[in-house]
């Protein structure tokens, strides 16, 4: 996923929402928009699938194709009857520029036509209809004296010198982070980088290594890494608490595809391949953990896909 996958995934993460420089960025891909379109007849001419892709970015996705995005190009491309590539990079500053905007010097064409995971508005691609909606989350080891937290605001009413010893794991400009601020608990927080610089290294690591062995008391992340990483937690069982919408900060986004500016076929092409496949799309998201929000909201059930199995370590 990208927009830095929200704070703490990658480069095209849903973060804290940003409206400086929006105006420049967006003057600047309309008046690029004209030379986009002139490329756009030749998206799937050949009948491939090129999808633009982390190589080790768990749940997202990773070189193995064992991410739900992974999952989901499988099934855009069997559904399109074409051949699914992949072009990888990390998604760190320069993912789109690398990927989606950047030219194979050999050919001349695109390197790849669609990003799988990008926040709605996302200002360095257009945008498809979302595909999911989910939220940020606290997560903790259950047994430790915080299983009495079912809801965020159940952090904040733990006893007072409980609440005083817990170590907060949040990565920076994320809304997370301005909840802490908001509550007076920066003063306790254990900051992460949004983009690591180095490839190795991927988001998760904040519950699967940090969380589990007490480096944190309470992780705070985007709901996608939340759940998968607590369903494969095998130290201790994991709780994941999600954040419900909230008018003050922003903890819930709508996820969607990304295309090129002016390829307006292809992203009404994508967008129907989106629609006609929404439970099956829901059902791989359920598999992988995935806390799904519907229109009002509210967290919702969906079935797991039961085909899928997730045997791979992260990162691995």
């Amino acid at each position: 996923m990208t927009s830095g996958h929200i704070a703490g995934l990658d480069a095209c993460a849903p973060r804290r929402p940003r409206r400086s420089a929006f105006v420049v960025i967006t003057a600047a891909l309309l008046l690029s928009s004209g030379a986009s379109a002139q490329q756009s007849g030749t998206v799937g001419g050949d009948r491939v699938l090129r999808v633009c892709e982390d190589p080790n970015n768990l749940p997202f996705s990773n070189r193995a194709g064992e991410g739900f995005e992974n999952k989901i190009a499988e099934l855009l491309a069997r559904e399109l009857g074409w051949t699914l590539e992949y072009t990888w990079f990390p998604q760190r500053m320069g993912f789109i520029r690398n990927t989606l905007r950047g030219r194979d010097p050999d050919s001349n064409r695109f390197k790849c036509d669609l990003v799988l995971g990008v926040p709605v508005g996302f200002e360095l691609a257009s945008t498809t209809k979302p595909y999911y909606r989910s939220t940020y989350a606290l997560v903790y080891a259950k047994g430790k004296g915080l299983d009495s937290v079912t809801a965020p605001e159940g952090l904040l009413g733990l006893e007072p010198v409980k609440l005083k010893s817990l170590k907060l794991g949040v990565f920076g400009q994320s809304p997370a982070a301005d909840w802490l601020l908001k509550h007076h608990l920066f003063d306790q927080v254990v900051s992460y980088q949004p983009q690591s610089g180095d490839p190795e290294r991927y988001p998760g690591e904040i519950i699967e290594k940090d969380l589990a062995t007490g480096a944190i008391d309470v992780a705070f992340v985007w709901g996608p890494i939340a759940g998968y990483f607590a369903k494969s937690a095998t130290s201790a069982a994991v709780a994941v608490v999600p954040f419900q919408p909230d008018p003050e900060i922003q903890f819930d986004f709508r996820i969607a595809m990304g295309v090129r500016f002016g390829e307006r076929e292809w992203k009404d092409r994508m967008e129907r391949l989106i629609e006609a496949n929404r439970p099956r799309i829901q059902a791989i998201l359920a598999a992988y953990g995935v806390p799904q929000l519907d229109d009002e909201g509210r967290i919702m059930t969906v079935p797991a896909d039961p085909s899928l199995t997730r045997g791979a370590k992260a990162g691995k």
